[in-house]
């Protein structure tokens, strides 16, 4: 269908990464139309560009140039409507930018029914069992998950943020006053959703509660720490992961370190290099993920385990784990004065 309200994917090609994803955020139609000022189509950016440019060292503050798709695949005013689904259907894509003649960009169109999604067959499993040391003494009497941040637990927070998104099957891992959350939440019918729980009878670390699970899933599943808050969206992460074929996605965050010093590099005693203030940047691991279901075959039963064991020990094995990067405001619950806050970016 064509969309009434595709010109405000519009962005002038001198743009930055940030207002291409405030366009994206706005217009919620997956897509920007980088145009020139006299309106012509330069090209493209999709969700998809953004990500691959962090994964290359590419921030929010740099100009677009290097994330344009130059060559996409485009439609004519004059093609008929049964044709352009033909050409998005062969090619998988969920948008097609309209031009005229002279290469003017006159509209969208956007076919939303090949989107490929399983949100309401795959289940978010919760880690919420841990003790929460780092939070002490607010975790005294009260599990970490159960915390409130802007006057929810942060667990609701996780649980709210995927249920807008489809996602109503949910597993949440218990241990250290497991009880209090059970009660809090009991079935979920509260929210619309249904909760099961995975009881830890002894401490199984961030992933090892995995183990529990009776049945296993037929579809890939998210795996989100009980602890942190994002804005992540669940359904592009899954489907990032299946278009992947990956057996493990880790979402990723980038983060920069500046060195307060003047760093001098030396063969011997002699002075190779000196470079004033340098930044390290680097990707870090933000406590959100998808697996393949097989994934339960990997997690030896009421074993304690942490998640970057289980990643290297399935990089050992040559299993394809992927980094899924996101730019979306996040906020892990490590100290007391993050309670304190009221948003998370």
């Amino acid at each position: 269908m064509l969309k009434k309200n595709w010109k405000k994917t519009l962005l002038l090609e001198n743009s930055t990464i940030r207002k291409v994803i405030k366009n994206l955020e706005k217009s919620a139609l997956q897509i920007v139309l980088v145009i020139d000022k006299k309106k012509n189509l330069v090209g493209t950016i999709t969700d998809g560009d953004i990500r691959r440019g962090l994964l290359n060292g590419l921030n929010i503050s740099n100009p677009i140039k290097k994330l344009i798709n130059k060559k996409p695949l485009i439609g004519s005013s004059t093609m008929s409507a049964n044709t352009m689904n033909q050409i998005m259907q062969t090619n998988k894509i969920n948008q097609l930018p309209i031009i005229d003649k002279s290469k003017k960009i006159v509209g969208l169109y956007f076919w939303d029914a090949i989107k490929y999604s399983i949100t309401q067959k795959s289940q978010v499993i919760i880690m919420a069992g841990g003790k929460g040391k780092r939070m002490m003494p607010h975790t005294k009497t009260c599990p970490k998950p159960l915390l409130p941040v802007g006057g929810k637990p942060i667990l609701e927070h996780i649980l709210l943020k995927a249920r807008s998104e489809g996602f109503n099957n949910f597993i949440i891992s218990i241990n250290y006053l497991g009880e209090m959350i059970e009660d809090y939440f009991g079935n979920g019918s509260k929210w619309g959703v249904k909760i099961k729980y995975l009881k830890e009878n002894m401490p199984l670390g961030t992933i090892g509660a995995l183990s529990l699970i009776k049945n296993r899933p037929n579809f890939p599943f998210i795996v989100c720490n009980g602890d942190i808050i994002s804005d992540i969206k669940y359904t592009d992460l899954l489907d990032f992961h299946i278009k992947n074929k990956a057996f493990g996605t880790v979402a990723v965050k980038p983060y920069e370190i500046k060195n307060p010093y003047g760093v001098v590099k030396i063969d011997g005693n002699q002075i190779v290099d000196i470079e004033e203030k340098p930044i390290v940047k680097s990707h870090v691991n933000i406590g959100v993920y998808v697996f393949s279901p097989k994934i339960i075959n990997e997690i030896k039963k009421n074993k304690y385990l942490d998640m970057n064991i289980l990643i290297q020990k399935l990089l050992g094995k040559m299993k394809k784990i992927i980094a899924y990067p996101a730019y979306e405001p996040w906020l892990d619950i490590g100290k007391p004065k993050d309670l304190k806050k009221n948003k998370f970016y």
